[in-house]
């Protein structure tokens, strides 16, 4: 049956497709098969709420019954990359992300526990959300609650985190790490500006070791701003473990939308030599920080092949025109290196750094300005200096395409005594995928 629904779907027939799985469902509710095919057909559809109700919710899978969907659709997420399917992923993406972050019960949701800076946050975001109008004056109370919980916390310190408890904590309970709004961003007639040159740029890239070029005038004006518009809206911000403030959002938890797909798709088309289908999107972020944060507090490297990040508040926001943007070595992390230690163990990258004698580029900030290089290069934020206000974060997106590993454009140095090793990877969803291949 699945085949017969998959060439039906293939050929452009998707509703008979989705009938004969309704069909196959009422005579089999339990069939895991027709339901996960059915979810994945009316996602790439953009019925995604339809696609909601015949989703197991989290946990169901525990007493062998159920069949929790945020247990697998990260790897149909994985598996609609690999093939390039953008409005598959796409839409099991933002599935994933209100499944994680939508339940109306705290306990169902993904926890994320309190800190100063996302509580922060979160005030100044509602408190943008109703001069908008997309939170009524109800919103006015919450926001108070939230101020005094923001208060006590910061009375700690700073830095100071603890787990959100329900019932202590119940005035922001019910919304606290909850998917609020996602702004409906849909594709532009054209995402990537026409002032930059597909063609240079990776002749530049490739031509040149160790893999970075600059581009400005990046998007369109109407993809940039509508980009802009998406960041400051979408309640989507919920990874704040991160040192100095800084605040993450991540594909599957809701930073997805049809116009960020539509950016990853041009931009494998703009550059087949560089991208193309060699190298699939793996992910895609953003990061919210400011107004202050120093240099050199997260040199890392990434999993991915190529990086491309670019920075979308406007320039106005930043008080030095010299800093702000990003710092990249000329020296890549080592393959036998697992991603805990690459991504973030500074008491082994810096040192390591100074015996291989890196030497740095630095890339000042602009607005819609991307950086284009090599994910396994040693890089970090530049001093952040931007002024103080919410529409004011410095706001960076980043794509990821391909698997470092698999990088051929400037090939890695062997790490002499570490033959043999097996590289760590992202996720076990890309293991699974990878040995498939």
């Amino acid at each position: 049956m699945v085949a017969q629904v998959r060439a039906a779907a293939g050929a452009g027939r998707a509703q008979e497709a989705a009938r004969v799985l309704r069909d196959a469902l009422r005579a089999g509710p339990r069939d895991r098969a027709a339901r996960r095919e059915l979810v994945l057909l009316l996602a790439a559809s953009e019925q995604e709420d339809e696609a909601l109700r015949w989703c197991d919710p989290p946990g169901t899978a525990d007493d062998g019954q159920g069949d929790d969907a945020t247990a697998w659709l990260p790897e149909a997420i994985t598996v609609a990359l690999e093939r390039g399917d953008f409005p598959l992923a796409q839409g099991c993406a933002q599935l994933l992300a209100r499944l994680r972050w939508d339940a109306a019960d705290p306990a169902r949701r993904s926890v994320v526990p309190l800190s100063v800076p996302k509580l922060r946050h979160d005030i100044d975001q509602m408190r943008h959300l109703q001069g908008l109008g997309v939170l009524g004056a109800e919103y006015g109370q919450v926001i108070d609650s939230y101020q005094a919980v923001h208060d006590r916390l910061a009375a700690v310190g700073p830095d100071a985190r603890k787990p959100l408890d329900p019932e202590a904590d119940a005035c922001i309970a019910p919304t606290y790490n909850r998917l609020l709004h996602i702004r409906d961003t849909p594709r532009v007639a054209r995402a990537l500006s026409d002032r930059w040159d597909p063609a240079a740029v990776e002749e530049q890239y490739l031509a040149n070791a160790p893999g970075v070029v600059s581009v400005d005038d990046f998007l369109t004006e109407e993809a940039l701003d509508e980009l802009y518009r998406f960041c400051l809206e979408s309640t989507v911000w919920f990874g704040n473990r991160y040192a100095h403030g800084r605040l993450g959002a991540l594909m599957q938890d809701g930073f997805s939308c049809p116009l960020l797909m539509q950016i990853a798709e041009e931009l494998r088309d703009a550059l087949p030599r560089l991208i193309g289908d060699r190298y699939p999107l793996r992910q895609l972020w953003g990061f919210k920080c400011g107004p202050q944060v120093p240099a050199d507090v997260t040199t890392h490297a990434d999993f991915a092949a190529v990086n491309v990040n670019f920075w979308i508040t406007p320039d106005d926001a930043n008080t030095d025109e010299q800093s702000g943007g990003l710092v990249v070595h000329d020296v890549d992390a080592p393959l036998s290196w697992g991603f805990d230690t690459y991504n973030g163990r500074q008491d082994l990258i810096r040192p390591f750094l100074r015996r291989r004698r890196a030497r740095s580029m630095t890339i000042p900030y602009r607005q819609n300005r991307a950086v284009i290089f090599d994910s396994d290069l040693f890089h970090a934020s530049d001093e952040v200096r931007f002024r103080p206000g919410y529409e004011n974060l410095r706001i960076n997106v980043t794509l990821l395409y391909g698997d470092r590993e698999e990088e051929v454009h400037h090939r890695h140095p062997p790490d002499l005594g570490t033959t043999g090793l097996r590289p760590a990877w992202r996720s076990a969803a890309f293991a699974r995928v990878r040995a498939k291949r």
